[in-house]
């Protein structure tokens, strides 16, 4: 099997969306689970009702709860913006002789290679719809919002799919037939 070294390039850009990725899942995780609306409105309402307040509606409570949880939801926001920026840089590079696609169609090719090629394009496909709707939900129609946002929260699944399947193949190639790729695509060339 050929050893491959990466690019400067392709190091780069690959740590870039990896971590605006996993930033990406941290808010998502954090937006379903200790930031949940109504998780965070109970335990306003658990304290307003230690301090002997009255309680507040639960639709003031909800609202208030999405307010304290709207600054880390901005990053989320802002976080699209950049991971769209460096898809659009992914998409462009081919064109300078950097980071080519792999043909899944190519002939010759083995099964387990096929199978990789397949989930790259398919993971490029799903990011192009996450990115695509979630620049709707911003700033297209308010029609389309809901129905947008509905297509865009299904990314959560596309994205843990694949993080896992990465880090599996990762590992298995790590320890099987490929080692020293992590060393490459950290540093460019393998460590001996």
């Amino acid at each position: 099997m050929e050893t491959r070294n990466y690019s400067k390039v392709y190091r780069i850009l690959h740590w870039l969306i990896a971590i605006s990725f996993i930033l990406l899942f941290v808010t998502i995780f954090l937006r379903k689970t200790w930031m949940e609306k109504n998780h965070v409105a109970a335990i306003i309402q658990a304290f307003l009702a230690d301090k002997g307040y009255p309680a507040l509606p639960e639709v003031d409570a909800i609202l208030l709860a999405k307010k304290i949880r709207k600054p880390m939801w901005d990053w989320h926001i802002y976080l699209g913006y950049v991971l769209t920026g460096l898809y659009c840089i992914r998409l462009a590079v081919p064109f300078f002789g950097e980071m080519k696609f792999s043909s899944p169609f190519k002939a010759g090719l083995d099964t387990k290679t096929k199978f990789q090629y397949w989930v790259y394009l398919v993971f490029y496909a799903c990011t192009a719809v996450s990115l695509i709707t979630g620049l709707i939900i911003e700033f297209g129609p308010k029609d389309y919002k809901k129905p947008m946002e509905e297509i865009h929260e299904l990314s959560l699944y596309y994205l843990l799919g694949f993080m896992i399947l990465h880090f599996g193949g990762v590992l298995i190639a790590e320890l099987t037939s490929n080692k020293g790729l992590v060393s490459r695509i950290i540093s460019g060339s393998r460590k001996e």
